[in-house]
């Protein structure tokens, strides 16, 4: 089952008429902790799909079908079956993936038997067969198509390109695009207003993340539209290149701060247990606990060479 988003909201309402009647409904809270599937066209059969997890972009014209990232198993059964509904129970042709995390990658398994291909960059294969510091699912579906610089195909009338741009978030993240509807899916190298994951175990830097970000806004349109693999609660999961700046300017400034804190002769805790807002960048919130994936205490390493 799916659900639009104009669906959605009707839902909603109705939930809320069902309430002031006085009849049993969902609370906000169980809301909450069962999104709901939600399938937004973006622009010439390219949309995207949220629920639980990395965004889900997709394409479905008269040819084919396409689905970058799948989130996790429920989830991407779930937006099969609204692709279903839409493509007339066609195949798919292509399941692309963004890079490895498993937000992004566990769905995989629900495409076995119905992807005809499955494609990655080459690092993101390798962290998928090996996931730094863990193991992968047992059940795992791998990418059986790989590219180190670039690869394309075109689906009915619509091209599609993987490109990668260097180690950012980690060592192997591809930016999707949709040629003619100037659509681009950048998976998790756009955390729209909210504080990134950051994974140096897997070859994230953010100093190349900065020029990936320049990059990858160079090589597309001022109009072209962005998925972005996260946003801050509340906050669209698509934008356009002004975002990809706002993005980039958050780590020149992450840096700048920490390297000043550095200067003034704090220590790595004292620096970690900061938890402000970063300054002109109040909107993604206060730091969180320090981590290994935490977007300060990456940058504190970086900047040090740890």
């Amino acid at each position: 089952m799916y659900i639009s988003r104009r669906d959605f909201l009707a839902s909603s309402g109705a939930a809320a008429v069902l309430a002031a009647l006085g009849r049993p409904t969902l609370s906000l809270a169980s809301l909450q902790q069962t999104p709901l599937p939600v399938f937004t066209p973006i622009r010439r059969n390219v949309g995207v799909f949220t629920m639980r997890g990395g965004t889900i972009g997709w394409l479905v014209n008269a040819d084919g079908v396409v689905v970058v990232d799948s989130q996790f198993p429920a989830e991407a059964k779930a937006c099969l079956e609204g692709l279903n509904t839409r493509s007339g129970n066609r195949p798919v042709d292509l399941l692309i993936n963004t890079h490895h995390h498993r937000d992004h990658t566990d769905g995989n398994v629900a495409f076995r038997g119905v992807a005809r291909k499955v494609v990655a960059h080459e690092k993101a294969a390798e962290h998928m067969h090996q996931p730094p510091g863990m193991a992968a699912p047992p059940d795992a579906l791998f990418p059986d198509t790989t590219f180190a610089e670039s690869w394309s195909a075109s689906i009915g009338d619509e091209r599609v390109t993987a490109r990668y741009y260097g180690r950012a978030h980690t060592s192997g993240d591809a930016v999707i695009t949709f040629e003619r509807a100037n659509v681009v899916h950048m998976g998790d190298l756009m955390f729209h207003q909210r504080h990134p994951v950051v994974d140096r175990a897997a070859g994230a830097t953010i100093r190349n993340w900065i020029t990936v970000l320049e990059r990858a806004a160079h090589d597309h349109a001022n109009d072209t539209i962005y998925i972005f693999g996260h946003a801050g609660t509340g906050l669209s999961v698509t934008g356009g290149r002004m975002d990809l700046a706002r993005f980039r300017d958050y780590f020149a400034a992450l840096l700048a701060f920490v390297e000043s804190q550095v200067q003034a002769g704090r220590s790595r805790d004292e620096i970690l247990a900061m938890r402000d807002p970063l300054k002109g960048f109040e909107s993604f919130g206060r730091f969180g606990q320090a981590n290994p994936r935490d977007a300060l205490t990456c940058a504190y390493d970086e900047i040090v060479a740890v």
